[in-house]
């Protein structure tokens, strides 16, 4: 049983929005600022532990909000798509069209902390930021779900017949057909299983519920033996997770029902990568793991350990998935290493000498 749910694949096809019938509450800024409150809590206990001022965690969260909504917006234009905005600057504001770079956040949020600290006597910049790291790490956990339920930031192709068809793309297209449809829903079709070759092209229907409107059945068919192969093959996201090919004639089902026609089309998708779930799963275990050793040692952790290790540990793992994951840009095309990789690089060199550094120095001594 647990072997034929991990060869299985998945039909993923969620709505971005938390409620159908309010658009502007979107799970990704959802988490991301569910993120944000919880790490809040967490650093008041983290301050009351070590007997700081409670009341600074706040003028904390400010700088932390702003720089990492900053830095990783400024992130995604210097280094991905610096032509696009430079060309048009008051898009670099448009932060709710996407394009938040991590790496950028880092550095944002490390500068951030550093002025925080010159005016806050009484911490200083490494120990706040050993604190900080902690969160950061569950709290990019956090966004990486949002991705998930954004379908973005996606995987290659696993070449199995294991791994996410992500649908929900598809599934806008179809949305804009000219025919008055009331749902669209994409599953996999267990009746469809002896069509699995074993080479990632996976089995995927789609059922459209069509008001009946003026259309006769005949010519409804006809409308959408021609639109629905369009939508499915010329478009870049269609062409990207699914498989049909163009050669063939669109295979689907019209059945007349007492309130309108449910479509059934009979296509083919890719099975990806969830690199999204394998980036919050690396994540979120670097959280515990920081978590834990401050729980453990707490005051006599010496400083910048837990930065180090965070540097390590999620920019070593964002280096690694990143071989599974798809380009973000066009010109990531020919390149070696990716940006993302390229940017981890440099912040895994720090976090091994602040790791270095931090052992030299020792544990500090307990409190009597």
């Amino acid at each position: 049983m647990m072997l034929d749910f991990v060869l299985n694949y998945v039909v993923w096809d969620p709505s971005p929005t938390v409620f159908s019938s309010f658009e502007r509450l979107r799970w990704y800024s959802l988490l991301f600022a569910l993120g944000f409150i919880i790490s809040q809590q967490f650093m008041v206990y983290f301050f009351r532990k070590e007997g700081q001022n409670e009341a600074l965690v706040d003028k904390l969260t400010i700088y932390m909000v702003l720089a990492t909504i900053i830095g990783a917006r400024l992130g995604h234009v210097l280094f991905y798509e610096p032509e696009k905005y430079f060309s048009n600057p008051i898009d670099i504001l448009k932060v709710w069209e996407g394009g938040l770079a991590s790496h950028g956040a880092a550095v944002a949020i490390l500068f951030a902390l550093w002025l925080y600290s010159k005016r806050t006597p009484g911490q200083s910049y490494l120990w706040v930021v050993d604190r900080i790291v902690i969160v950061t790490a569950m709290t990019g956990a956090m966004i990486r779900m949002g991705n998930l339920m954004n379908s973005e930031i996606g995987g290659k192709d696993t070449g199995t017949d294991s791994g996410f068809v992500f649908a929900y793309d598809a599934e806008d297209i179809l949305n804009t057909l000219k025919v008055p449809i009331e749902s669209i829903e994409a599953y996999k079709p267990e009746d469809r299983s002896a069509e699995l070759q074993g080479n990632g092209i996976v089995p995927v229907n789609f059922d459209l519920k069509i008001s009946k409107g003026n259309f006769s059945k005949e010519d409804l068919a006809t409308i959408l033996e021609r639109d629905i192969k369009y939508a499915l093959t010329q478009f870049n996201s269609s062409k990207e997770y699914l498989a049909e090919p163009l050669e063939t004639p669109l295979n689907f089902e019209l059945a007349e029902q007492p309130d309108g026609y449910l479509v059934t089309v009979k296509t083919f998708g890719r099975a990806k990568y969830p690199t999204q779930i394998y980036e919050a799963a690396s994540y979120f275990a670097i959280f515990l793991i920081l978590l834990g050793l401050w729980a453990k040692y707490t005051s006599r952790l010496p400083d910048g350990l837990l930065l180090g290790l965070f540097l390590i540990l999620l920019f070593g793992a964002r280096f690694g998935w990143e071989f599974l994951k798809e380009v973000q840009v066009d010109f990531e095309q020919s390149m070696q290493l990716n940006m993302g990789q390229l940017l981890s690089i440099p912040l895994v060199i720090i976090g091994i000498i602040l790791v270095g550094r931090a052992l030299k120095n020792g544990f500090k001594p307990a409190k009597t």
